[in-house]
C-alpha cells in the first residue's frame, strides 16, 4: 500500500531519523549515539580502524610478544581476553612457535568478531590456538602462565571490573603475567584537556575528520569507561598483585605489566 498525506510524511521522517541517529566515524563505519559495539561491519573493518585510532597498536603487539618470552613456557596456558580478530593471539603463537606444546586460547562475547578469528586461523600454521565465542566472566579457566588484555577491560562496566581482575589473578600460576593495555584518564580535568587536545591532533594527522573524531566519541558514551592510571593499579592491587609496573605509556594509554 502506498503512503500518502501525513502519513507518508511521518514514515519518511522515522527513516530520516533513523539515519540521522547513525554517523560516520572513519573507514567506512557507522555508529549511533553511546551505542558503540563490534558487531558486522566493525568486525569486518576492525585491524583497519583500530590500527588506526590507537597509536603503536601494532608495536604493543610486539611488546606483548617480547615479554611473553619471560612466562610462556614448555607446557603453557595464554588467554587473550577480548580478543576481537584474533591478531594479537596468533601473534603469540608464531611468537612462540618454538613451544608447540604451549597452547594459546582467544576468548571474545562477539561471535562475528571470533568469526573473523577463526577465519585467519585457516590461512595460517597454527595448531595450539582455539578461539571461543565466550563471556570472560563466565568462563571456565584452567590455571594459566600468561593473561592479556589489549584495550579489553576499559569496555567492561566500571560496576563489575573488579571481579574479572580478581579471576584473572585467581586463575594465574605463581610467578605468571598479567598484561594490560587501557585507555587511562588524566589524574585531573586541566591534564585530561591537555590529553584529549593531544589525541585528537593525532587521529586528525591519521586522516579522520573532525566530524569523525566527533562521532566516534559521542558513540563511545557510556561504553568505554577508562579509569586512571592509578584507577588502574588500585584493581591490579585489590585483586592480589604486588608486583606492577608501566611498560608502555603514550598520552593516554597505558601497558601494565602485573607478576603474582
Amino acid at each position: 500500500m502506498r503512503c500518502c498525506g501525513p502519513l507518508r510524511e511521518r514514515v519518511i521522517s522515522k527513516k530520516t531519523e533513523r539515519r540521522d541517529n547513525m554517523s560516520g566515524v572513519g573507514d567506512g563505519l557507522t555508529a549511533a549515539n553511546a551505542n558503540w559495539n563490534f558487531k558486522g561491519d566493525v568486525a569486518k573493518n576492525f585491524d583497519e580502524h583500530v590500527s588506526r585510532s590507537v597509536p603503536f597498536y601494532n608495536e604493543g603487539h610486539e611488546l606483548i610478544c617480547n615479554l611473553s618470552d619471560f612466562f610462556v613456557g614448555k607446557n603453557s596456558l595464554c588467554y587473550e581476553l577480548g580478543t576481537s580478530t584474533g591478531e594479537l593471539t596468533l601473534k603469540l603463537a608464531r611468537h612462540n612457535s618454538t613451544k608447540p606444546e604451549a597452547r594459546f586460547v582467544g576468548i571474545d562475547i562477539e561471535p562475528d568478531m571470533i568469526k573473523m578469528a577463526l577465519e585467519k586461523k585457516k590461512q595460517s600454521s597454527a595448531v595450539n590456538v582455539e578461539f571461543e565465542a565466550a563471556d570472560i566472566f563466565q568462563y571456565n579457566y584452567e590455571k594459566a602462565d600468561v593473561f592479556t588484555a589489549y584495550y579489553t577491560l576499559q569496555f567492561v562496566k566500571p560496576r563489575v571490573r573488579q571481579d574479572i581482575f580478581n579471576r584473572i589473578y585467581e586463575n594465574l600460576n605463581w610467578g605468571g603475567a598479567f598484561i594490560l593495555f587501557e585507555k587511562v584518564r588524566a589524574n585531573d580535568a586541566r591534564f585530561q584537556d591537555i590529553m584529549t587536545g593531544l589525541y585528537n591532533e593525532y587521529k586528525l594527522r591519521q586522516g579522520y575528520t573532525a566530524e569523525e573524531i566527533v562521532s566516534k566519541a559521542r558513540s563511545l558514551k557510556g561504553v568505554l569507561e577508562p579509569f586512571s592510571s592509578q584507577g588502574n593499579a588500585d584493581l591490579l592491587k585489590r585483586a592480589g598483585f604486588v608486583d606492577v609496573i608501566t611498560v608502555f605509556k603514550y598520552v593516554c594509554f597505558e601497558g601494565f605489566l602485573a607478576i603474582k
